[in-house]
């Protein structure tokens, strides 16, 4: 190929139309050798150009850059760079291999990524041949006058979900694991009432980088959930309906144009705490091989990575080079991709400075909230990470909301029947002003949530009392050992209609306490329709029927999902349980079955709540028996002597009359109730 180059410039990093031509910009402090590769089809091996930088023509400061006439959209590039090798030292460089651009908005061929083949311990192996290539798309997306919906916290409902497991498994959808697949789920999530849909990782990664196989199958394991990014600024490649093309970019725009005209906003699970380039065994894909020392944390010892991930590396997050890198990633998922938040996967390891030592102050997560071009968007932080820190209620920023990790394990011991539970469920159903107020947060910085990815569903959290990570390949070593979940009697699918009936009213206690809390609720994707995944808490591996939604499923347990839908419509109703402040003394009443002030200290596992702020007209009474027996509750007078009305009520007696007999309502053991009275009422 005959190739007409000049200087090019230095900035905006990546690759970029430029007059007639592509301009081309990387990044590396220490290379003393940069080459740029073309390539005619993403399946090449070897380049039809390559393109050697020189030093004074080709560099500004720390950036090499380069243009290319006769290039546009659709084009195939990697970078080869060369340096020293000297891993004592921190360096890696490795001339072998072609690297991707940390910039590349898109990455084709990634069906053939063989991280074996890419490994970058002592012998310095590697080949060309094993790498996906990166490709410049179009930029002349029709968006149509998008808008992003922009809801505010108050009436925010995110539901969590995975692109491919969403529809892959008995959906009606003519692209399942697709994009597209996810746009035609629209009217379920309209029906089902959710606001947000917040997307397992869709940063490219390699699926296909697990060793492992299912000792009890023999089939060999995949990355399902993706946290292992390996180019953050493309969206995954497989969960386009075309490949090779570039079509994920276009069909990612489509899903988030079409999401927002349907009033559903879009949030991304990213994360920037470290990459697919594992510890110093691993493969070299982009980082490693430009500036090592720069993107990653080092031990003393500098072969090695310091490791808060649990992952094999760390990414050196607060380094200014690092920090402009993860700015103009995120700021590009909303200018150029138009998401409307991020929820940042460890986002303690955000905190950590060179050394690795928490920093009071960290300058990163500054920059992130004060951004303006982030100003609008949502942000999320998984508020700890894999070597000790937990900043759940103190993580630094105002704007940062917080997966509640106190609520979730709170509230499944409430319902669990754990003694003691009481003052903690009513402090997290208020909003958890023991937490967040201390650092001048209101509820609204709380992501409640009862289950996730990462962990049971809500069907497995009342069938198993053990996890079930066989088929992981880990020895059932993998995966969180305390879930504070039971089985109600036996372990796993039961056909006795008593337990049968004591899971489901358990499901409908934890789904109706997520929706009544102050705070932002999340969904689990598939709790509406009791999802299970047979026990597996650590699902991380399994792209196959056990983790993707059985639609099935909506048929037979249309009553939970009936449920869901209705305590979500409750909530929507009821403003007053979503309201950006913390409730005060004179707005909630809490009362013991005698209608008295509870004694908080005593092992009681049943709880009243009256809410009765006076800037609303409704008032609603709450009542909790996570008891195993029947109890009786006195019940409050609502204002101007009005009634009460049953609202909702999770067991399964479903009594007909909606009247208080002498002052006191009779509950079935584990369950919960919910009475209004309105001034129509």
């Amino acid at each position: 190929m005959d190739v007409k180059t000049k200087s090019g410039v230095p900035l905006p990093l990546g690759a970029h139309l430029r007059g007639d031509g592509v301009n081309f910009a990387v990044f590396s402090r220490y290379a003393s050798a940069v080459d740029l590769l073309l390539f005619d089809h993403p399946q090449d091996e070897i380049p039809s150009a390559s393109v050697s930088l020189h030093p004074g023509r080709n560099r500004t400061g720390d950036i090499w850059h380069v243009w290319i006439g006769g290039l546009g959209p659709g084009c195939l590039y990697a970078w080869r760079v060369d340096g020293p090798y000297a891993p004592e030292r921190g360096e890696r460089f490795n001339a072998r291999l072609a690297l991707l651009d940390p910039y590349a908005k898109a990455v084709v061929g990634t069906e053939r990524w063989d991280f074996a083949r890419l490994q970058d311990a002592e012998t310095r192996e590697g080949t060309v041949a094993a790498q996906a290539k990166c490709l410049l798309p179009a930029n002349d997306f029709d968006w149509r006058d998008d808008r992003p919906p922009r809801h505010p916290w108050s009436t925010t409902i995110i539901y969590e979900t995975h692109v491919r497991g969403l529809s892959m498994r008995h959906s009606t959808v003519r692209h399942p694991g697709t994009y597209l697949g996810v746009v035609e789920m629209i009217p379920y999530f309209q029906q089902l009432g959710i606001t947000a849909v917040e997307l397992l990782p869709v940063q490219e990664f390699n699926e296909n980088e697990t060793v492992q196989t299912n000792p009890l199958s023999g089939e060999r394991l995949r990355n399902y959930w993706g946290y292992d990014t390996v180019a953050f600024f493309a969206p995954k490649e497989s969960y386009a309906s075309r490949h090779g093309d570039g079509s994920q970019v276009d069909e990612f725009k489509t899903m988030v144009r079409e999401l927002h005209r349907a009033g559903l906003e879009v949030i991304l699970d990213v994360v920037f705490n470290h990459s697919a380039e594992g510890d110093h065994t691993g493969p070299t894909l982009n980082f490693r091989g430009l500036d090592n020392a720069i993107y990653y944390l080092l031990e003393d010892d500098r072969r090695y990575y310091k490791n808060y991930s649990g992952t094999g590396n760390t990414m050196n997050c607060n380094h200014p080079v690092v920090r402009d890198y993860i700015l103009d990633c995120l700021r590009h998922w909303v200018v150029e991709m138009h998401v409307d938040g991020f929820r940042f996967d460890l986002a303690a390891i955000m905190e950590r400075d060179e050394q690795g030592n928490v920093l009071p102050n960290p300058p990163l997560l500054e920059r992130i909230a004060e951004d303006p071009i982030l100003h609008d968007v949502k942000l999320i932080a998984e508020a700890w990470d894999a070597a000790g820190v937990y900043q759940v209620g103190r993580f630094p920023g105002r704007r940062w909301s917080e997966w509640n990790g106190r609520y979730r394990d709170e509230v499944r011991r409430f319902w669990r029947g754990d003694q003691g539970m009481t003052g903690l469920f009513a402090s997290r159903l208020c909003g958890s002003s023991d937490l967040y107020q201390q650092s001048s947060k209101a509820p609204l910085n709380s992501i409640n949530y009862v289950t996730c990815h990462d962990g049971f569903t809500l069907n497995d959290l009342v069938s198993y009392a053990a996890k079930h990570n066989q088929v992981n390949g880990h020895d059932n070593r993998d995966g969180a050992d305390e879930n504070f979940s039971a089985n109600y009697g036996i372990e796993g699918p039961s056909d006795d209609p008593e337990i049968e009936r004591l899971r489901r009213r358990q499901i409908k206690n934890m789904l109706a306490s997520l929706m009544l809390s102050r705070g932002v609720p999340m969904l689990f994707g598939g709790d509406e329709f009791r999802r299970s995944q047979a026990g597996n808490n650590n699902a991380y591996c399994q792209d196959n029927e056990g983790s993707w939604y059985d639609w099935r499923l909506l048929d037979r347990e249309r009553e939970i999902y009936d449920f869901t839908r209705a305590m979500i419509g409750l909530r929507r109703r009821f403003p007053l349980l979503a309201e950006e402040r913390f409730y005060t003394a004179a707005d909630v009443s809490w009362f013991g079955l005698d209608g008295a002030p509870p004694d908080w200290g005593a092992p009681v596992r049943s709880l009243g709540c009256h809410l009765h702020p006076e800037a609303y007209a409704d008032e609603l009474c709450l009542l909790f028996n996570a008891e195993r027996h029947e109890v009786s509750f006195f019940m409050p007078q609502p204002r101007g002597g009005r009634g009460w009305r049953r609202e909702c009520y999770s067991g399964d007696d479903q009594p007909q009359s909606s009247e208080i007999a002498d002052g006191s309502w009779r509950m079935q053991a584990c369950s919960l109730i919910v009475f209004s009275a309105s001034p129509q009422g």
